[in-house]
């Protein structure tokens, strides 16, 4: 419980300093707890701290601990590759999707978001390198799927995601971000309404939070080495 409170602390207060030195006000970004292959008793020591927003990775198990944890007061977010057979589960269950990037996923998530629920926030996963390991679409591909998930009633489309290729050098790790930020921006000037570039981990938050990062998903920083 200590180690985990003591992290969480350092990890706020980091990305505070790194908010003010990039000339942004510490409560723009958001911390996204990555509690993949994390047991529901850590999970409730980070509650405890007063973290709220956690992301798991795959459907099955983040099911799980949503059951087992629970959902007062605390925002799920989907930060893995969705298919096609999950999307119903997801749909229900979870707040968030950081990795939309096929309009069917999108139409099934929309059709299967149940009626009394706020809409899903979903954020686009952009392949920001064009890595063929990397789920995501391509920057040339983003403006038609992102018009037509916009116009999708029970999702909410809050902005982009991007999982770019390990770089070293601050300047470096800023580059993959910019070019996100100004995909948003581009979006934004054809009359979509972003708010969100989830983007940056534990090696390169910094940089992104210089580009504009509202949410930053941080896991070994904060739990500590991974349980399985």
């Amino acid at each position: 419980m200590i180690r985990v409170t003591e992290n969480f602390r350092k990890i706020q207060d980091l990305l505070a300093q790194a908010a003010r030195d990039a000339g942004r006000s510490a409560d723009t970004v958001r911390l996204l707890a990555v509690s993949k292959w994390r047991s529901a008793e850590t999970i409730l020591e980070a509650v405890a701290t007063g973290q709220r927003d956690f992301g798991e990775n795959v459907a099955q198990e983040g099911l799980k601990k949503i059951a087992e944890v629970g959902r007062d007061e605390l925002i799920w977010h989907f930060i893995g590759h969705l298919q096609a057979n999950k999307t119903k589960s997801v749909a229900e269950q979870f707040d968030w999707i950081h990795t939309l990037d096929r309009l069917r996923i999108a139409e099934r998530l929309n059709r299967q978001r149940p009626y009394h629920a706020a809409q899903l926030n979903v954020c686009i996963q952009v392949n920001i390198d064009d890595e063929e390991s990397k789920s995501g679409v391509s920057p040339a591909a983003l403006a038609p799927l992102a018009q037509a998930v916009a116009e999708l009633p029970r999702l909410k489309l809050r902005g982009l995601m991007c999982l770019p290729a390990i770089r070293q050098g601050f300047a470096a790790q800023r580059e993959p971000f910019a070019r996100l930020r100004e995909l948003s921006e581009s979006l934004q000037q054809c009359g979509l309404r972003l708010d969100t570039l989830s983007m940056g981990m534990s090696a390169d938050y910094v940089a992104a939070i210089h580009e504009g990062a509202t949410i930053v998903r941080i896991g070994t920083a904060l739990f500590g080495p991974r349980e399985r």
